[in-house]
């Protein structure tokens, strides 16, 4: 399954000068805020996603639309450190899920999931990166 949705929620957000969030800025059309369903986590200077079950648990980020998804995404998985070449189990996965725009469209978009144990791992309750 392809999309040419990517949802971000952490350093690939806007007002980041990584060089990164710049090359998503330069490649990429930004759609809307968005929320998905899951719990966020502050792993280090970055935040991990994880897929839940309930509906009152949201992490909050943007969407774009990738004007050369396959390209784009293999420069993001590197930068995930996800993907063919990297040793399993990988600390993100990408994984397609539902997101929700304002207004209450929902679109299937790919992100980025955290694949390693949070156990210990602050949790940042907001859901928001950027009010860690």
């Amino acid at each position: 399954m392809t999309s040419d949705l990517l949802f971000v929620y952490g350093t690939l957000m806007r007002g980041f000068d990584h060089p990164m969030a710049q090359l998503l800025s330069r490649s990429a059309d930004f759609i809307g805020e968005a929320h998905c369903t899951g719990r966020l986590y502050l792993i280090k200077h970055y935040p991990g996603l994880l897929r839940s079950d309930d509906p009152a648990e949201a992490v909050f980020g943007e969407l774009y639309r990738l004007r050369q998804p396959e390209a784009l995404l293999r420069e993001f998985d590197m930068y995930e450190a996800c993907g063919e070449g990297f040793a399993e189990p990988t600390e993100y996965i990408r994984q397609m899920l539902p997101v929700t725009l304002e207004g209450g469209v929902v679109s299937e978009a790919w992100t980025y999931i955290y694949n390693w144990p949070v156990t210990g791992l602050p949790r940042i309750a907001s859901g928001r990166f950027l009010e860690k």
